[in-house]
């Protein structure tokens, strides 16, 4: 059975946001994305290599996929981007029909049993990426088995 691994930048007053930048994610008009971005150092750069150095698959919430393939699979000679456009994506959404990123996968029904089964298909670890909305459907399904905040 593979591991499903949450990776979230998170406040530390429970504020979850990526990294890229203000334009990047404004829903409730948050106009701070990006403000992390400024305080990586070294030990962040050691923490990110650590969980993209081994095999994984990307379980990601719509709204991050959309963040993630607007922007990711137009990068090439990147080790994270290489490691993203190569790597299955299993996206959970009930309001898209078609995916555009290659490898990219939909989960629109039943998605604690559909997640329950791909933890028990063999294969590399299942990362969550952001997708705050799906991590409280991963986590009342009880699926989650690691948080990385």
């Amino acid at each position: 059975m593979r591991k499903l691994v949450i990776n979230a930048f998170m406040t530390l007053d429970g504020v979850m946001q990526a990294p890229g930048g203000p334009e990047e994610d404004p829903t409730g008009n948050f106009k701070y994305g990006g403000w992390s971005f400024h305080y990586w150092d070294e030990m962040m750069g050691k923490t990110m290599d650590e969980f993209l150095a081994k095999p994984f698959e990307l379980l990601l919430g719509r709204k991050t996929y959309e963040i993630f393939a607007a922007h990711w699979q137009y990068i090439k000679n990147d080790p994270v981007a290489d490691k993203f456009n190569a790597t299955k994506k299993y996206v959970v959404s009930q309001t898209v029909s078609k995916l555009n990123w290659n490898n990219s996968f939909l989960i629109n029904n039943n998605v604690v049993q559909e997640i329950d089964k791909l933890k028990k298909q063999n294969g590399p670890e299942l990362q969550v990426h952001g997708s705050s909305n799906l991590i409280k459907t991963l986590v009342n399904g009880n699926l989650v088995d690691l948080f990385n905040l």
